[in-house]
């Protein structure tokens, strides 16, 4: 008594057809598809790509030694690197 048969169906997409009608329908069923189609594509896609790996070592930059100390005497001497 729980589950539709295939005459429930048809009687709901008929029920639904005649509310909706014909072009939204249909305009929706275009939606539907394209969706489905771009979802395959996404993962096709995805499956097509090499996996990425991790680098085994990440290289990080030395931190700046200070011109000044606390007490604002000068530690080194600028540099003209410009």
């Amino acid at each position: 008594m729980g589950s539709f048969g295939p005459l429930h169906w048809i009687v709901v997409a008929v029920i639904a057809v005649l509310v909706l009608g014909g072009g939204r329908f249909s305009n929706l069923m275009g939606d539907v598809a394209k969706g489905v189609k771009n979802f395959k594509k996404g993962m096709a896609d995805e499956d097509d790509e090499a996996p990425r790996r991790a680098p085994d070592r990440i290289e990080t930059k030395k931190a700046a030694e200070p011109a000044f100390d606390r007490d604002g005497e000068r530690l080194r001497e600028p540099r003209d690197d410009r």
